[in-house]
């Protein structure tokens, strides 16, 4: 007589999420960020010229004479890339302490996986989103303050420094450490609004995507690589533009404040002097790059979150 066998019941099983570890956050961070920087250094340079001085003093006041004088140097090519050094430390060292503290701090908090196609990151509320987003940014700001002071006076046709040693020494001996903060409210209250409205903005736009490409394509398959990246490219791009639309005014007043800490004091008083300065105009100057800084962070968004995202995936 054969023996009859029980059939064996499944039992309900958790379904485990595998996390990539927190160093392929920071590495992904650190490589997309100076690939970024390397190639867009032209995009922030331009910015800065346009927004380092006065309208009744600057010389480069508008894009088409900044290219011009940039294009009548001995070295054109090597001139649009000056300062691209530091903005790589900067933003390759940035990214990577922002991504890996950001993906900690809402790993930490969400309840849940992310519950868009597109991505592997945590979920999180919007406010959720907007607060870590903010407080993250504004810690990494801080610990990069230093290495964004060399990279504006870099860019900046104000200062001529031959050699980061010797920046650091002239910026030492005219003005001490608290050189190497000047501008620190503004850019906080430039950086912390952005990166948390961002990530909002960015988060948002992948459902709304990913929802889309659902109902177009139907629930039963999954999504591949490709459109994954296109989705997370997109959103980049998208998110970066409307944060910096607003944030802007604070961009503005921080690159005066950086290049000339003796002319404005701090961010109240440049925001006041720009203004009566424009005349007429009454405060145009705090949109001075807005076009170039769009456009620069919409690539550079595209770029960074893009392979970021993809990276980690």
């Amino acid at each position: 007589m054969t023996p009859t066998t029980t059939p064996t019941i499944p039992t309900p099983t958790t379904q485990v999420i595998n996390k990539p570890p927190r160093k392929n956050h920071f590495l992904s961070g650190g490589f997309s960020g100076v690939l970024s920087a390397v190639l867009l250094q032209p995009a922030d340079l331009l910015k800065t010229r346009l927004q380092q001085s006065p309208p009744t003093t600057s010389a480069t006041r508008t894009l088409l004479t900044t290219l011009q004088k940039i294009a009548s140097s001995p070295r054109p090519i090597r001139s649009l890339w000056r300062g691209t050094l530091p903005s790589a430390i900067r933003t390759g060292v940035g990214s990577a302490l922002y991504f890996s503290a950001l993906n900690t701090i809402r790993s930490g908090f969400s309840t849940r996986s992310s519950t868009t196609a597109s991505s592997s990151l945590p979920t999180l509320s919007p406010l959720g989103n907007l607060t870590s987003g903010a407080g993250t940014r504004a810690v990494v700001g801080y610990l990069m303050m230093p290495v964004t002071i060399l990279k504006v006076r870099y860019e900046s046709s104000l200062y001529t420094y031959p050699t980061l040693f010797s920046a650091c020494k002239d910026i030492y001996k005219t003005e001490g450490v608290r050189g190497f903060f000047s501008g620190w409210g503004a850019t906080a209250i430039r950086d912390a609004p952005y990166a948390g409205l961002y990530v909002v903005f960015y988060e948002q736009s992948k459902k709304t995507l990913s929802r889309f490409w659902h109902a177009k394509e139907g629930a039963g398959g999954g999504m591949d690589v490709g459109t994954a990246a296109g989705i997370n490219v997109l959103s980049g791009a998208g998110a970066a533009s409307l944060a910096t639309a607003i944030t802007n005014p604070f961009d503005a007043l921080k690159t005066r404040i950086q290049v000339a800490p003796e002319r404005y004091r701090n961010l109240w008083h440049a925001a006041k002097v720009v203004v009566k300065e424009d005349g007429r105009w009454k405060g145009r100057a705090l949109f001075d790059g807005l076009g170039l800084r769009i456009a620069r962070k919409a690539i550079s968004s595209a770029v960074v979150w893009g392979i970021y995202e993809g990276l980690v995936r």
